[in-house]
């Protein structure tokens, strides 16, 4: 059910980009957007408790880069319900040939992307349009004594956000997450690097 179910799929290691399929007619369109046999046969082996939503009236808004320590550490399936974002997950595994490095895709409320990141990935995103809503289900609570972050712009990491001229729309918490230089990763490295750090999926 699983390729049926999604589309396609693409992988960068352990960071999974599913493109669910629609299902259209005169009335319209109906699409299965999670299910947990195909997410299982797409390698993702997370168990969501909890869905989050946010909005973002303007285009340029960075969320990120956000994460959670033990005993809380999250994995999250994002996706996009209106607008579109680009979405990146940064490897902080301790050991990884890839540590430091990143990965990214454009999520889109038309396309329905869905991107999979897992424990022991920083997430961030940054918004490419006005009146944006981002949703995505976590592997584990809200903790806010677990969360921690870096800073979006480190130019150790050397993400490449699409900004409007006017800069980013921060948060004054994402101003203030400290470099990875400073960041003591709690994450041990699972073998499986990303395959193509530095690089979008789609």
């Amino acid at each position: 059910m699983g390729e049926a179910a999604t589309g396609r799929r693409a992988t960068n290691g352990p960071v999974i980009l599913l493109a669910p399929k629609r299902h259209g007619d005169a009335r319209g369109w109906f699409m299965e957007t999670w299910s947990e046999a195909w997410a299982t046969s797409c390698g993702i082996e997370a168990r969501f408790v909890q869905d989050n939503q946010s909005f973002s009236q303007a285009a340029g808004t960075v969320r990120g880069l956000h994460l959670q320590r033990s005993p809380h550490p999250q994995a999250k399936l994002v996706r996009c319900l209106r607008g579109a974002i680009l979405d990146y997950a940064v490897d902080l595994r301790r050991g990884s040939p890839t540590y430091g490095r990143w990965t990214a895709a454009r999520l889109t409320a038309e396309g329905a992307e869905q991107l999979f990141v897992p424990v022991g990935f920083a997430h961030g995103f940054v918004t490419l349009s006005e009146a944006t809503e981002v949703a995505y289900k976590v592997s584990d609570v809200h903790a806010p004594d677990c969360e921690t972050g870096l800073a979006w712009d480190d130019p150790t990491l050397g993400l490449d956000w699409p900004l409007p001229e006017t800069g980013p729309v921060l948060s004054a918490r994402d101003r203030a997450w400290p470099p990875l230089t400073a960041f003591d990763t709690p994450f041990a490295y699972d073998g499986t690097p990303l395959a193509a750090p530095g690089e979008r999926m789609n």
